[in-house]
C-alpha cells in the first residue's frame, strides 16, 4: 500500500481493508508506519501499518496482496524488489496490476511448491460478442454508473448487496474489476478484456446467475464523462440493467485527471445515462432511481447538506452508503 493510504492510488487496498473477510496481519506503507487505519481512512480495523515488507514478515503473512495502482500500471523498482523479497520468503502474491508478474522469470524461479502468483487482470477464455441476451432474465439488474472514475461504484454495489441480503432477498454482487475479484466475488476483469468481447463477457456472468437470484448488483466501471473511460457502455449493453444508481463525489465539478472536462449538473448526467442505456428505444427504458453520494471528505453536517442538495437537485433519493446506509437506495430499487 505504499503511498496508498494518504494518496489516490490505494483504492484496491482500502476496499480490501473495508470488505475482506480474510485475516489481514499488516499493511505496508512507507509513508504511514505506526499510524492507525481509523485515523487515515476511517476504517476501524486493528491492523498495524509498517514501512516495508521486511517488517511485515514478523507478522507471519502467507500472501502479499498488491493494493495500489501506480501510474503506468507497473511497480517502481524499489517496490518490485519488495515483491521479490516476499516471494523469496515463501509468500504467494495476488497482483491486481495491469503488468503481469506470474511470467516474470526472476519471480517464478523463486516459487516453491504451494506458492502461486495470481495475476488478476487476465482475460477469461471462451468469450464471445454480446447479444443483449440479459434482457430475457427475470431478475432485477442494478448497474452503478458514475460522474467519474473512482467515486465509489463498487462500494455502492457491495453495500446494496449486503442490505438486500439482510432483508432476506436472494441477491448477488458481480465483480467487474480487480478489487471485487480479489475480495473473492465471481466476475470478470473488464479492463483486461478486448473491447470486441467486453459486452459479451459481462453478458456471460449475467446469464450464469440471472435465473438463480432476485437481484444482481453489477459493479460499475469508469464514466461516460471521462475521456479515458471505455468500460461503461459494454457494461450497459452486457448487463441490460433494469435500474441505474448514479454515484458522485460531493462537490466534484471536473473529471479528476482532466480538469478541463467539467462534470455536468446531475440532472444532465442522469439524462445522458438514461438516453445511452435505452439507445433511443433499441433497448428497454431504464431509469436512474437514486444517487449514491461520496461524502468521505466532508464533515457529517456538510455531508447531510450535500445529500439534501442532491435530492432537491434531482428529485431522487440520495445517501452516502458508507457513512449512513444503503436503505433509501434499495427502497427506490424495490418500489
Amino acid at each position: 500500500m505504499h503511498e496508498g493510504l494518504q494518496g489516490a492510488k490505494g483504492k484496491t487496498g482500502i476496499s480490501l481493508l473495508r470488505y475482506s473477510d480474510l485475516s489481514i496481519v499488516a499493511v505496508v506503507d512507507e509513508q504511514s508506519p505506526g499510524r492507525s487505519l481509523s485515523e487515515l481512512i476511517g476504517i476501524s480495523r486493528p491492523v498495524p501499518i509498517v514501512a516495508s515488507v521486511a517488517e511485515a514478515l514478523a507478522y507471519q503473512p502467507t500472501v502479499l496482496m498488491i493494493g495500489i495502482a501506480p501510474s503506468g500500471g507497473a511497480l517502481p523498482e524499489a517496490w518490485w524488489q519488495e515483491v521479490k523479497q516476499a516471494v523469496a520468503a515463501g509468500l504467494s502474491v495476488v497482483n491486481g496490476l495491469h503488468t503481469p508478474l506470474a511470467t516474470d522469470p526472476q519471480l517464478s524461479s523463486l516459487l516453491k511448491p504451494g506458492q502461486l502468483i495470481w495475476d488478476v487482470r487476465r482475460e477469461p477464455q471462451g468469450l464471445t460478442v454480446g447479444s443483449g441476451q440479459a434482457r430475457s432474465l427475470p431478475c432485477l439488474r442494478v448497474l452503478t454508473v458514475g460522474t467519474d472514475m473512482s467515486v465509489g461504484k463498487m462500494s455502492t454495489s457491495l453495500e446494496l448487496n449486503r442490505a438486500a441480503q439482510e432483508r432476506g432477498l436472494q441477491s448477488r454482487f458481480l465483480a467487474t474489476g480487480q478489487t471485487g475479484l480479489m475480495l473473492g466475488h465471481d466476475g470478470i476483469p473488464l479492463d483486461a478484456i478486448r473491447i470486441d468481447f467486453a459486452s459479451g463477457a459481462v453478458e456471460q456472468i449475467m446469464m450464469r446467475y440471472g435465473y438463480d437470484y432476485d437481484i444482481l448488483f453489477v459493479e460499475g466501471q469508469g464514466s461516460l464523462m471521462n475521456p479515458a473511460s471505455t468500460a461503461t457502455l459494454p457494461l450497459m449493453r452486457g448487463s441490460q440493467p433494469t435500474h441505474l444508481v448514479l454515484v458522485h463525489r460531493a462537490g466534484q465539478t471536473h473529471v479528476q485527471q482532466f480538469t478541463d472536462v467539467p462534470i455536468p449538473p446531475l440532472p444532465k448526467v442522469i439524462q445522458v445515462y438514461e438516453t445511452v442505456a435505452s439507445a433511443g428505444g433499441a433497448f428497454a427504458e431504464v431509469k436512474v432511481v437514486a444517487i449514491a453520494l461520496n461524502t468521505f471528505h466532508l464533515s457529517e453536517e456538510e455531508a447531510q447538506e450535500a445529500i439534501e442538495h442532491a435530492q432537491l437537485e434531482t428529485g431522487l433519493p440520495c445517501t452516502d452508503v458508507i457513512r449512513f446506509n444503503a436503505e433509501p437506495i434499495l427502497d427506490a430499487i424495490l418500489k
